[in-house]
């Protein structure tokens, strides 16, 4: 059995979830499918997947041997792509990550603009809030809100991002004035679950010191933002977002941004491909496509939260 072939098999049963949706996406049969997955365990001597009926999961060493084959089948499609001569119209298969809400808001709508004009190309979409290698997992182009550090990354700044409070206009007028961080403790707060669920950190004040920890009580903790800005908008209490996340809902009047003098530096947000991946027509083409539309529409949203 062709080993490049399996890994593709073995690549696809991760994407789809199952050997069963593998089957269906690669069009072969299931019995096919767990050839493939058996010779691959086969030929490295381990077993790759705890597989069920029902369910499907990574071993340890399965999850690096996966990492493994999306950088060769990664490194195949682009030696196939260069060497096809794929200067004039791009084509291949166009993978791209972004946090939930930029990737459903912003960067979604431009991944379809991108594929009206190069009907060749297809994509996947992940959206993650969580930061992934993008060489590991075979993906070609990162939205990321941070500080880059990774040095086999070339970023293109296409905007800021604020961490801000806010709170909905009605719970704003039923309670207390908010006119410190230090009233936050006083107050029924909705907490983002991967972040904050106990003290939320602010910078030192204008007079100095130390950065400051405040000490909340939750009122409601969800592990996803849309759920966040949902409940803040319903009145349940002071949530803790970035600003692009909630910059509709602050035009519309729903949110109100408080506390502003205490809010962090703002954070950059950056285009992002492993070194040597924009030299692919297809990730330069998505690149020069994505770059200005992405630079408009954060300056859109920062505008509407100043």
């Amino acid at each position: 059995m062709d080993r490049i072939d399996a890994m593709k098999v073995f690549v696809s049963a991760l994407d789809e979830g199952s050997l069963a949706g593998a089957a269906r996406k690669l069009d072969r049969s299931p019995a096919a499918i767990t050839r493939a997955i058996t010779f691959l365990e086969s030929h490295v001597g381990v077993q790759l997947l705890h597989r069920t009926t029902r369910t499907m999961k990574l071993s340890e060493a399965g999850e690096r041997y996966a990492a493994a084959c999306r950088r060769v089948l990664t490194d195949l499609e682009e030696a196939d792509l260069l060497a096809a001569g794929e200067t004039k119209a791009p084509r291949g298969v166009l993978t791209v990550t972004a946090p939930l809400i930029s990737g459903v808001g912003i960067l979604r709508p431009i991944l379809d603009e991108f594929l009206d004009q190069y009907p060749e190309v297809k994509a996947r979409l992940l959206l993650l809030d969580r930061t992934v290698s993008l060489v590991d997992e075979g993906i070609d182009v990162g939205l990321r809100i941070a500080h880059l550090t990774d040095s086999n990354m070339v970023g293109i700044r296409v905007g800021e991002v604020r961490r801000v409070l806010c709170a909905a206009p009605s719970y704003l007028e039923q309670n207390p004035t908010i006119k410190s961080v230090a009233d936050l403790t006083e107050h029924s707060c909705v907490a983002l679950a991967q972040f904050g669920q106990d003290s939320w950190s602010f910078p030192a004040s204008q007079n100095g010191g130390a950065q400051r920890l405040v000490h909340i009580t939750p009122r409601l903790v969800i592990n996803g933002v849309a759920g966040v800005i949902d409940s803040a908008v319903a009145g349940y209490g002071v949530t803790r977002v970035f600003s692009y996340q909630i910059a509709d809902h602050v035009e519309r009047g729903e949110l109100r941004i408080i506390l502003r003098d205490d809010e962090p530096a703002p954070l950059p947000v950056h285009l992002v491909a492993p070194e040597g991946r924009l030299s692919v027509p297809k990730v330069r083409a998505f690149v020069d496509h994505a770059v200005p539309r992405l630079r408009a529409e954060f300056s859109r949203r920062s505008k509407l939260c100043n």
